[in-house]
This record gives structure tokens, sequence and C-alpha cells, in this order.
């Protein structure tokens, strides 16, 4: 691929060297990690045929990212970002490895799988927000960050058509156990990419203070700036009112359409399908500019795809509705995503986005807890239609915000030189009058 494709086409962040390893690495194991989801979720169900226990697993590996994930964005800001991954990534491999163990050897029981879940449940927790400051730091190019975090996105939900199929077909063929062998195999790409990239010191912080007073700090700002909190908001409500349908895959697999591992497999395969053409799209953007309304149409796809899976009984309509679900759903987090790392200041990075994951996934385990018991109750059907319901409602309400929050984020824009300041009718960058239309197009496109 030409050097000019690079600096203008889709993968302009593989530019950067660091950048080139971190996709390498995170790729393979991003398979690994999307078979042994798709498994372990397989794995319960199949022990215990219950909605609720599924909305369990699912609360125990999501439940520590709020309570973790703050202390890991401190982390982020004060400590060499890299060694803390590679650390990570350890402790994931062992994790696998002992739940392939006890599977294999068939003294896997629920509580164990529980207890084994909440512990990835607490080593993601670290991990996520460290990964998403650590991205930063890999691209030479500051242009190519919103590309760099969409590519990103891409590369999970690349994983995320192959794991799941790869995971369906294993399971149905040869057990849980060997997807979780493959996934703890997989996160050595993970630690050999980190130990190859050659990373610039990060100059020495002329304080440190508390970690509570950190904690306040980050706080602070991110709250008190009306756009920041305006999309950790949403995000949060997208998260505990739609989100949770991931957990209720299996039961409509088996339940609804009447299938087994192969359909699971195929179902979760749909998502990101559409997941990653969301994240393509996002990467072939130049910037930001713009993206505040591609949020709220997001949420809107993504609430709709909800509804029509919850209304089928039909598998090819089923599988097109999660790829509509997935598209909206990466889409949004990705775009915030990209809107929060543009806009934020270098030194609370981290613990910005820790509270990006705390509202990602943090609020997500209640969501599952609260959907595998209303799914007992009312039915699957009606769970999902009640969470879709709910996110069209936080749509609503951003869409009605958005006008403010263009306002306070437009002088940062301006100031990064991503657009250009529009006064009384003049280009100011150029020092040249408007065309006819021109200025409102401008302004239209924000």
């Amino acid at each position: 691929m030409g050097v000019n494709s690079r600096e203008h086409g889709l993968l302009r962040a593989l530019r950067s060297r660091n950048y080139q390893l971190f996709v390498a690495g995170q790729g393979i194991s991003l398979v690994g990690t999307w078979m042994q989801q798709v498994a372990m979720s397989w794995l319960v169900y199949r022990l215990t045929g219950s909605a609720f226990l599924l909305g369990v697993i699912g609360f125990t590996s999501q439940i520590p990212t709020l309570l973790i994930a703050p202390v890991a964005g401190v982390l982020a800001d004060r400590w060499d970002r890299r060694r803390l991954l590679m650390i990570n990534q350890t402790f994931a491999m062992f994790q696998a490895a002992f739940l392939a163990t006890a599977v294999l050897a068939g003294f896997a029981q629920i509580w164990l799988i529980v207890l084994l879940s909440l512990l990835l449940g607490t080593i993601t927790a670290f991990e996520i927000p460290i990964r998403q400051s650590f991205v930063v730091e890999l691209v030479e190019h500051r242009e190519d960050l919103g590309n760099a975090i969409a590519l990103n996105s891409s590369m999970v939900n690349g994983a995320r058509l192959i794991g799941p199929s790869v995971a369906g077909i294993l399971v149905a063929s040869a057990g849980e156990g060997v997807c979780f062998i493959i996934n703890g195999i997989s996160y050595l790409a993970v630690i050999i990419a980190l130990a190859a990239m050659r990373i610039a010191p990060r100059p020495p912080r002329l304080r440190q203070r508390q970690v509570i007073q950190e904690l306040r700090e980050g706080f602070t700002y991110a709250f008190g700036f009306s756009p920041i909190r305006s999309i950790l908001l949403l995000v949060a409500f997208v998260s505990l009112m739609g989100m949770p349908y991931i957990v209720l895959i299996p039961v409509f697999a088996k339940e609804v359409l009447h299938g087994g591992a192969h359909t699971f497999g195929f179902l979760m395969t749909a998502a990101g399908c559409g997941a990653l053409i969301g994240t393509l799209y996002l990467a072939s953007r130049r910037n930001v500019v713009g993206l505040g309304r591609i949020i709220v149409l997001a949420v809107i796809l993504f609430a709709v795809g909800i509804a029509l899976f919850a209304l089928s009984s039909y598998l090819p309509l089923s599988l097109a509705a999660l790829a509509m679900a997935g598209f909206g759903s990466i889409t949004l987090v990705a775009s915030c995503n990209t809107i929060l790392q543009t806009i934020l200041e270098e030194d609370k990075r981290g613990r910005v986005m820790s509270f990006f994951t705390m509202a990602f996934m943090g609020m997500a385990p209640f969501g599952s807890l609260g959907a595998g018991a209303m799914a007992d109750i009312v039915g699957v059907r009606y769970t999902l239609l009640i969470g879709a319901g709910f996110c069209l409602v936080g749509a609503g309400i951003f869409a009605r915000n958005l006008p403010k929050i263009r306002e306070k984020i437009r002088p940062i824009y301006v100031r990064m030189g991503i657009i250009r300041e529009i006064t009384l009718g003049m280009d100011v960058a150029n020092g040249r009058p408007l065309a006819q239309g021109e200025q409102h197009e401008r302004e239209h496109t924000r």
C-alpha cells in the first residue's frame, strides 16, 4: 500500500510503527477474547438453562469496572502505561488458562465460573482505561488520532466477526475448554507487541497527590464541562438500558430461533459485522466535525435494531437487526471516544477515560442483572423492547442539548485548527469572504 493512501486513507494511523505493533498484537488477542466470551455464555446456559444466571455472569464480569476504573485512570496518569498493560495481560492469560483447566478437567461449576468471571472483570477494569489513554502515545501524528480510535474499534469488531463463528464451531465439536485455551495463548501476541514498542519516556509529574484528590480533580474537570458530562451520561444511559441485549442472545438462539451454538455464533457475528461497518465508516472520516449529529443517529439505529431483534422469529431478520444494532452501538461509542480524546487535557486523559470506561462498562452490569431478572418475569422480547424505548428517550435528550454542546466545543476545535473560525461572513483563516451558502454549509456540518 502506497504512502499516499496511508496518509489520506482508511489506514493512515498505521504510519506510526508503535501503532502497527499495537494493531498486530491486539488483533490476535481480541479473536481469543471473543471466543472466550461466546464460549463462557454458552457454557453457563448449557449448565443452568437460566437467563438470570446469564445476567449474573454479565454483572460479575463488568461490575469491577465501576469500582476499579477510576483508580486505573489515576495509575494511567501516573505510571508507565506500557508496563502496566504488560502486567495486566499476563494476569489475563493466567485467568484464561485456569478456566480452561477447570472446564477440561470437569470441575467447572457455576460458582467457580462466576468467580473467574469476577476476576476477569477486575483485570479488564484495569486494562481498558490504561489502553485507551495509551493509544495517544502510539500515534506520531496528532491528526491521525481519530482514525486510530476508529481503527481500534474496527479491529475489535473484525475479531468479533471471526471469534464467535470459530467459537460456535469449536464449542459444538470440541467443547468450550478449547476456546479458553486459544484465548490464553492469544495474550502472548499482545505481550510481545508491547515489548517490541519504542515509547518515549513521559515527562515526570511535578507533583503527586493522594489518589482520592486526583480522582476528585478529574471528576470536577469531567463533569464541570458540559460536553464531556453530556457524552458520559448518554453512554452510561445507553449501556444501562440497551447494551444488556448481548447477555440474552443465547436465550433467543435456543428458545426463540430454536438453534444451538452455531446459531448463537452467527448472531454474535452479525452484530460484529454491523459494528465493523460502523467503524470503517468512522475511519473514513477526515476529522471529528459533525460527530455530534452522528451520535444521535447511532443511538436511534441501535434502538431500532434491538426492537426488531426482539420482535423477530426469523433468523435472517434477526441477523439483519443485530447488524443494525451493532452498527449503532459501536458508532456511538467510537464517536464519543473520539470527541473526548480530542478535547480533553493531556494530564487528565487517564482519569477522563476511566470515567468513560465506567459509563460504557460500569453501568452495563446493572443492566445485565436487571435484564436477566426482567426476562424471567416478562420475557426476553418485552425486556429488549423496554430497553430500546429508553434508548430513544436518551437520544432525544442529547439531541436537544446538541447546540449547546457544539457551542462549548467549537473554541477548542478552532484552537486546534480542526475548524476555521467564521466571523461576520469571513473565512478568518484565509482572509476571504465566504461564498454564497458556504457559511451555512460549514455551520450545518459542525
